[in-house]
């Protein structure tokens, strides 16, 4: 089990924060400002945010302290930049182990969080727009939208966790759509098709995140981690089923892609 102390202040691109009732604020950041994935990797070493939100999953899903869970980004902007073909991962054999064996676990483990989660898109998701929707509810500012622009639109098959979970989530004609045109998908028809719950200005999110988070915390603690458990059960089935074989396609085509000029 792990202890709050001992990974509270361990990483670049992740503030935490915990009341002492147990809820958990956790902000993707870069230096303070939106919060910028930077996976591509060299040689075995994948990039910071890449490593540190692995870590950061795993000590979270392993702290039973842990009762609720916030998670949000920074400033105008979820995750990005958007990408292009000079951003793609580009690497051999060693590589794609690392970048699977990564996206596996992050995935996991930040659905092995043992406590509802509560997250706010708080503006574009370019880069893994999967992160927020593991949450349990999830809130979105007006003007936020997603969008996989590191894949099929920059010659990259979306082989982690954002093809498994999306066809789920949104159906899998519409999902197939979106990959495959690099759609963007605003938040108001994020809620449309269920996968927002609420729509709101951008600084009524978080809030809205601790309104919700201190009505939850009021539960019976078993009750908090086993709805928890229950509810994410479907997700981990498909992600076991899936996943691997997903970062193999992925890594297949790319390791074919990476013998091309750009």
């Amino acid at each position: 089990m792990s202890n709050f102390a001992d990974y509270k202040d361990a990483f670049e691109t992740i503030k935490l924060e915990r009341t002492p009732s147990g809820i958990l604020q956790v902000t993707l950041h870069t230096q303070g400002g939106p919060w910028v994935w930077d996976a591509r990797a060299r040689g075995e070493k994948a990039g910071l945010s890449h490593q540190e939100l692995a870590d950061a999953a795993s000590a979270i899903a392993r702290d039973l302290e842990n009762r609720v869970v916030i998670l949000t980004g920074t400033g105008d902007q979820f995750s990005g930049p958007p990408a292009s073909r000079n951003t793609m991962s580009r690497g051999d054999v060693k590589h794609w182990d690392r970048v699977q064996f990564l996206g596996n676990h992050t995935m996991m483990d930040l659905l092995d969080i043992p406590a509802p989660v509560i997250s706010c898109l708080n503006g574009p998701a370019y880069r893994h727009a999967e992160i927020p929707f593991v949450a349990d509810i999830v809130l979105a500012a007006d003007d936020a939208f997603i969008q996989d622009s590191a894949h099929f639109r920059n010659r990259v098959v979306p082989g982690d966790g954002i093809a498994v979970l999306f066809p789920y989530m949104m159906g899998i004609n519409r999902a197939r759509y979106f990959h495959l045109t690099g759609q963007t998908l605003g938040a108001a028809e994020l809620k449309e098709i269920g996968m927002v719950n609420e729509v709101m200005p951008r600084e009524r999110l978080l809030p809205r995140a601790w309104e919700l988070a201190e009505e939850l915390i009021q539960n019976n603690p078993y009750t908090l981690r086993y709805t928890r458990a229950l509810l994410t059960a479907p997700l981990k089935m498909m992600l076991r089923q899936h996943l691997q074989f997903g970062h193999a396609m992925e890594a297949l085509a790319a390791v074919d892609e990476s013998s091309r000029p750009l």
